[in-house]
């Protein structure tokens, strides 16, 4: 009974996974495939006559949009991080009055349609002159970034034995050098998560580009497909090529990191 019932659910879990993952393989199939062989009928399953074409043209002409939402990335991680993680610090340890309120806005922030926070940027910019800056695409990736990074550093900071805590103030160690030296050490695999879905926000990020960045020299790789779809409408092995080639540093992100996503940050403590 026990293995008919791994049996199903195995079953029922590749079905699913196939499902799931047919798209991006149709996405990888039609990259490879010339443009004559996407009017067959019926369309080709497997691209038998292969070409690289596509990937020659991501190569040539998306490659410095790629190089641009690399940056973009790693600027709202680090600045999401240097907000975030004192912030949460001080909300789970430091006993601030107004943690919970604050927690509470934070909650709601996230709430906040994306369309709605860009026309408010947007205004903004204009009289800071940030419009169509890469700087002012990091601030408003971050915008999003920090509410989820603080709510989920501020749970696992409050899950820090204290005792260690006040072992490193009994030896001399102030607010500034207990952060930095035990703190951030044991919250390892919080920060790798908020790092992780502050690039992948970013990365992904098409209204805050379409919106204020869409004269910009440099543009990010959402808005670099968007105006290449309007450009080449017949060229679909060169559109599929980019998502393939713009997917795959998230893509290697999230294998990578994985492990430290599902860990628990006491857990890794004890660990090293």
């Amino acid at each position: 009974m026990t293995r008919r019932r791994t049996w199903w659910k195995t079953a029922l879990g590749v079905v699913l996974t196939v499902l799931m993952l047919f798209p991006v393989y149709w996405m990888l199939n039609v990259s490879l495939t010339k443009t004559r062989d996407m009017r067959a009928d019926p369309p080709h399953w497997f691209p038998w006559d292969l070409t690289l074409d596509g990937y020659q043209r991501v190569i040539a002409d998306q490659l410095p949009n790629l190089g641009t939402s690399l940056l973009i990335g790693l600027g709202t991680v680090a600045l999401t991080l240097v907000i975030a993680a004192p912030a949460a610090y001080a909300l789970s340890q430091l006993h601030l009055r107004g943690a919970g309120a604050l927690n509470f806005v934070l909650l709601v922030a996230q709430m906040i349609p994306g369309v709605i926070m860009a026309m408010g940027f947007y205004a903004i910019y204009i009289r800071l002159g940030w419009l169509n800056t890469v700087g002012g695409l990091i601030v408003a990736d971050s915008t999003v970034a920090v509410p989820f990074a603080v709510l989920l550093l501020t749970t696992f900071m409050a899950g820090i034995p204290r005792e260690l805590l006040q072992a490193a103030t009994v030896d001399g160690a102030g607010t500034v050098r207990t952060f930095a030296a035990i703190v951030l050490p044991m919250s390892r695999n919080s920060i790798i998560t908020a790092s992780l879905f502050a690039f992948l926000w970013s990365w992904s990020d098409f209204i805050f580009a379409s919106t204020l960045n869409r004269n910009g020299d440099l543009i990010p790789i959402t808005l670099g497909i968007y105006r290449y779809i309007g450009n080449n409408t017949t060229e679909w092995n060169s559109i599929m090529a980019t998502a393939v080639v713009a997917s795959v540093p998230a893509a290697v992100l999230l294998v990578l990191a994985q492990r430290y996503v599902a860990a628990g940050v006491t857990a890794g403590a004890i660990k090293d």
